[in-house]
């Protein structure tokens, strides 16, 4: 039988297994058996950590949680308790963020989950709250939108001579074909 060498197999073995462990301290990313034993580590450690950061953001949402309820007088249990009375299905990052960003809202969710507890909710009221709350997250993407748009609009310095004239013709500027870069960014702004 004839003789079978994996010299080069190996040696692409052993190469993806390093350029993988790249950056890594000492012989971790010098030596074969160590990186690949670094590897495997990481590896369990990255499987570990993305189950672990989904509790630690749950936590975070709900410190801030109970900083704005303490603010308006109530502790995170029984706020939560209120709005599960209440009928109210807002999860935790989206609390998070408007008692970040809208106090007065948030507010408006302390006064529905306090009624909720004694019992005194109406649907409308919870309605309301839904409306307001997709409303106002609502505005905020649409002005994104409009704010990227006009930049796109208006980055003329990363066009060429030739689409710099063309967008001056289409704005009705005289002299766009003799004029020179410089010029025509100063004309069209």
């Amino acid at each position: 039988m004839a003789r079978v060498k994996n010299g080069a197999v190996t040696k692409a073995r052993h190469k993806k297994v390093l350029k993988q462990a790249k950056g890594y301290f000492g012989s971790k990313h010098r030596l074969y058996k160590t990186a690949k034993e670094q590897l495997m580590h990481s590896g369990q450690y990255a499987y570990r950590d993305r189950k672990q950061k989904k509790r630690d953001f749950r936590k975070l949402w709900i410190t801030r949680i109970n900083a704005a309820c303490r603010e308006n007088g109530i502790s995170y249990s029984r706020f939560i308790e209120g709005l599960t009375k209440a009928g109210v299905e807002v999860n935790r990052k989206m609390l998070s963020e408007i008692a970040i960003n809208d106090p007065k809202m948030f507010s408006e969710f302390v006064r529905v989950a306090k009624d909720g507890k004694e019992g005194k909710v109406s649907n409308k009221e919870v309605a309301k709250i839904k409306e307001v709350t997709v409303k106002s997250t609502g505005t905020k993407k649409e002005e994104t939108k409009t704010s990227k748009s006009k930049e796109e609009q208006k980055d003329y310095s990363k066009m060429t001579v030739a689409e710099l004239k063309e967008e001056a013709k289409k704005q009705g500027i005289e002299n766009a074909t003799t004029m020179k870069k410089a010029e025509l960014l100063e004309a069209l702004k």
